[in-house]
């Protein structure tokens, strides 16, 4: 019984060179599509971070103008609880405070209330504290909010000075601008803080309160907008998203609303 052999037959340059093609093809697609995947990953993780500062920011923000004002049983008479500056920071003594400009255009607000363990944290001394967790000891607390970069790293934050140590801290990163507006008694709307003459502090009944967060995540020559807290639109080159949060807080304690005079 005879065998027969066949001949085997190899690949031709022409098939080699299509199958590498198909295989280059299949390739550069998987790698567009993982990077397509990841930048979408990426930026939903800077939307959930921008969203978070917004939240705490206001959070902290409308706790303490809640409280503006409150006098407790043995002090009856808060001086000078709300006090703002437009693009500025809150600097002096509490009861006779001036604005300092910011190169970041933020504005200010300084909060003034009665302490006592309720209407704030205490520590774990049962001791009142400030917006820091700092301890004070006098009769009122004072807190000061402002936005600016940070002179270490150069990303934007919301710093708080407390009157524990009268020391300003980063309390919120990517908090690159505070607009404040203040509702007065009798007023058809909010003001501006340059707009509010000293003796009408005290007719102030709520607060119009705006944030500018800056995305944490950097694209390369992207150019991006947004429509600022006075409605107009800004173009910037940094590859960076922001967006705009605000709300609307009312002054409780304010001898505006307990008189009804708010409109």
């Amino acid at each position: 019984m005879t065998s027969r052999l066949f001949p085997s037959r190899g690949h031709t340059l022409l098939e080699m060179t299509i199958a590498l093609a198909l295989g280059m093809l299949i390739v550069i697609a998987s790698l567009a599509l993982y990077r397509g995947q990841r930048d979408a990953f990426e930026r939903a993780a800077d939307a959930a971070r921008i969203h978070d500062a917004a939240s705490i920011a206001l959070d902290v923000l409308g706790q303490h103008i809640q409280m503006a004002g409150f006098a407790s049983s043995r002090d009856s008479n808060v001086d000078a609880s709300v006090f703002g500056c437009a693009q500025g920071r809150v600097v002096g003594a509490d009861s006779a405070a001036s604005c300092e400009s910011l190169a970041s255009h933020s504005d200010g607000v300084q909060i003034r209330y009665a302490v006592d363990v309720v209407s704030t944290w205490p520590s774990s001394a049962g001791v009142p504290t400030d917006c820091l967790g700092q301890t004070v000891s006098d009769a009122f607390v004072t807190n000061r909010f402002y936005a600016k970069a940070s002179s270490s790293t150069g990303e934007p934050e919301l710093y708080c000075e407390g009157s524990g140590a009268k020391q300003a801290q980063p309390i919120v990163e990517g908090i690159e601008r505070m607009r404040v507006m203040y509702w007065l008694a009798g007023a058809s709307s909010a003001a501006d803080a340059s707009a509010v003459a000293r003796e009408r502090w005290r007719d102030a009944y709520a607060v119009d309160i705006c944030i500018v967060v800056r995305g944490f995540l950097a694209h390369a020559k992207r150019k991006t907008s947004y429509v600022d807290c006075s409605g107009s639109p800004v173009f910037v080159e940094d590859g960076r998203v922001r967006q705009v949060f605000w709300r609307r807080v009312a002054i409780r304690n304010s001898p505006a609303m307990a008189s009804g005079g708010a409109q």
